[in-house]
């Protein structure tokens, strides 16, 4: 029966929610990356070229974007992670994984591992939550998807993540922009709900010249995990993933391997005191 129902599994590099721009026959770990708002799956295109050959990068491609442009953006985070999950479950079990979102993709990155958690399935090797305060301080800022058009695209632009030439682009921003007010809503109307906290490796990444997420709050992700914890900076602003991407994939291979090493460790730990059980 097993096999049956396997088959029905698409590949994950067939899976609209996916793009794998490497796919990995056997991958020693699959890492799952979540971008910021009115991102797609493209913002990591490349990064499989400095990511060890054995990890398969899998990044999310949400509706509304990219091929999938003519569905509905989602605009609640609980629906979208209900989604995420039923997407991202038939791989659980194949292969090792870890999570990787900047901003917005920090968040959902992170919601869903508590979901993954507390519906019993599989935990990330590790999470890492970048350019995003963590989800428990509140926000210091007005929210921005029910803003009039004019002033939803001027804050839009403080951020520095959307390309000049698509504010000088109509046709261009008439596209974007309810992608970009939709990520908005799906972020500023969830509610963090405390629960205990994961067990798992979180890495909390900043830029050195992020005006938009202080220290302070890149160090409080450490209260939401029993597991390691640890904070890196890098030179850049809020978008930093994209100017210090070298030192940044450098970092994550890093701490993608020793996490896994560890991983392995405790496995064959298990083995072993089970083979002596069986003796």
């Amino acid at each position: 029966m097993m096999g049956a129902v396997n088959q029905h599994i698409p590949s994950i590099d067939q899976n609209v929610w996916f793009q794998v721009p490497r796919p990995v026959s056997e991958p020693r770990l699959r890492l799952f990356c979540f971008s910021y708002a009115g991102g797609n799956a493209s913002a990591y295109r490349d990064w499989y070229q400095q990511l060890p050959s054995d990890v398969e990068l899998c990044s999310v491609q949400l509706p509304g974007r990219g091929a999938r442009f003519k569905e509905s953006s989602y605009t609640s985070l609980g629906a979208l992670l209900v989604a995420l999950e039923d997407a991202i479950r038939p791989y659980l079990g194949s292969a090792s994984f870890a999570f990787f979102g900047h901003s917005m993709g920090a968040q959902v990155a992170f919601e869903l591992a508590r979901k993954l958690r507390d519906d019993g399935l599989p935990q990330p090797e590790c999470l890492f939550v970048s350019g995003r305060r963590a989800p428990h301080i509140p926000s210091k800022k007005r929210p921005l998807y029910d803003l009039p058009e004019d002033e939803f695209r001027s804050e839009i632009r403080r951020l520095n993540g959307t390309p000049a030439e698509a504010f000088e682009n109509p046709e261009l921003m008439e596209l974007v922009s309810p992608i970009l007010r939709a990520d908005c809503q799906v972020i500023e109307t969830w509610e963090y709900k405390p629960s205990e906290p994961l067990g798992i490796p979180v890495l909390a990444l900043g830029g050195t010249k992020d005006d938009h997420v202080s220290i302070e709050e890149l160090e409080n992700w450490g209260k939401l995990t029993k597991g390691h914890f640890e904070l890196r900076l890098f030179s850049g602003d809020h978008f930093f993933i994209h100017s210090a991407k070298d030192a940044l994939l450098n970092c994550i291979s890093g701490t993608i391997n020793r996490a896994v090493d560890h991983s392995d460790k405790l496995l064959s730990k298990y083995v072993r005191q089970a083979a002596r059980k069986i003796k």
